[in-house]
C-alpha cells in the first residue's frame, strides 16, 4: 500500500514502508524515473546499505565507477560507503524499487531535498549538500 508521494524534481518517490512499520530495520520505495530526468548527485550513504530491485525500463547506475544496467526483475547491492548515482539513459520511463537497511532514510528527506530542488531555477547545492548531511549522505560533487 502506497504511504505517501513525494515529487524531487522530476523523479517520483512512492513510499512503502518507513521505520515505524519495521521498527527501524527497513525502509522501501519505489522511485520513477522519466527519460531525460534530471538525477540527484552521485553521493554515499555513510550509515545504511540499498539494495535496487528493478520495476520497469532499465536504470543505470554507477558504483564505485562500475556501470551496472537494471532492467525489470534484476538487482543490485549498494553497500554503505559506496559512491553511487542513477541516470535512465533509454527512452522510456524506468522504476526501481529501494530498500534502506537499517531505515535511516525516510520520507522527511526527500521532502526536504524536493523543498530545494523544486523551488525554482537551478538548485542550490550548498543547501542541498546541508540536506544530505543532515541524513547521512555525503554528495560528490562533479569534477570540472
Amino acid at each position: 500500500m502506497k504511504k505517501q508521494t513525494i515529487k524531487v524534481g522530476q523523479i517520483i518517490i512512492d513510499f512503502l514502508l518507513e521505520a515505524a512499520d519495521t521498527n527501524g530495520s527497513a525502509a522501501m520505495f519505489e522511485f520513477t524515473v522519466p527519460v531525460g530526468a534530471k538525477v540527484p548527485l552521485a553521493h554515499i550513504h555513510e550509515h545504511f546499505d540499498e539494495t535496487i530491485y528493478g520495476l520497469s525500463g532499465i536504470l543505470t547506475f554507477t558504483i564505485d565507477g562500475k556501470v551496472i544496467e537494471i532492467a525489470a526483475g534484476e538487482t543490485c547491492f549498494i553497500p554503505r560507503g559506496a559512491t553511487h548515482g542513477f541516470d535512465n539513459l533509454n527512452q522510456v520511463e524506468a522504476k526501481g524499487l529501494a530498500v534502506i537497511t537499517p531505515a535511516l532514510l525516510g520520507p522527511i528527506f526527500f521532502e526536504e531535498a524536493a523543498a530545494v530542488v523544486n523551488a525554482g531555477g537551478p538548485p542550490d547545492l550548498e543547501k542541498l549538500r546541508l540536506v544530505f548531511a543532515k541524513y547521512g549522505l555525503i554528495p560528490v560533487m562533479p569534477n570540472k
